[in-house]
């Protein structure tokens, strides 16, 4: 049976699974067009809850996922931040992703790095992971630049399968991160 890791908790924030009560407060950060930019389109209430769904799918079959990023201080729902396995096919494929997304009202303030960082740790730690990726649009700097300040090294680009041919936001940078590169890291 595949290790199960529920909730983790950091000095501002507690990574836990999304729960019902938390819908409304998901759908309406998927569906802000700020939150959104660097993805092909914001979500409606209803793709929204199907993600959600999705991800309580992926804790069930994996033992992990999206987490609920809850801020500490209000008890508000902040963001997600996790790990997924890539259910799309590419050259790096099979793989696990980590990737977050936040509330503006909860962005730049190191939230979204200490919600990767234990992520990184359960998915390296009690999951031993071998390696972890992420990829965002090159647009996107705030995002690798976080990837690069986690450690994780570039691994060339890709056009991303879920895009059309021709999509401003189909060409994608891919970042990588090994368990080995990770322990070193952490215990230097």
């Amino acid at each position: 049976m595949a290790p199960r890791v529920t909730v983790l908790e950091g000095p501002r924030v507690v990574l836990r699974p999304l729960a019902e009560p938390d819908r409304a407060a998901f759908a309406a950060i998927n569906g802000d067009p700020e939150v959104m930019r660097h993805f092909a389109s914001t979500m409606t209430r209803e793709e929204s809850d199907a993600f959600q769904d999705r991800i309580a799918a992926h804790f069930a079959e994996h033992g992990y996922g999206f987490w609920a990023i809850e801020d500490r201080a209000s008890g508000a729902l902040a963001g997600l931040c996790g790990l997924m396995t890539i259910p799309w096919q590419a050259r790096f494929t099979p793989a696990v992703e980590i990737g977050w997304r936040l509330a503006p009202a909860f962005q730049r303030q190191g939230l979204a790095e200490e919600a990767a960082r234990l992520s990184l740790a359960a998915g390296f730690g009690a999951l031993r992971l071998p390696d972890i990726i992420a990829f965002t649009t090159p647009s996107n700097a705030r995002s690798w630049g976080l990837m690069e300040r986690l450690g994780m090294t570039p691994d060339g680009d890709f056009d991303h399968p879920r895009l059309p041919e021709g999509h401003p936001l189909r060409r994608h940078l891919l970042y990588r991160l090994t368990r080995a590169a990770w322990v070193a890291r952490a215990f230097a």
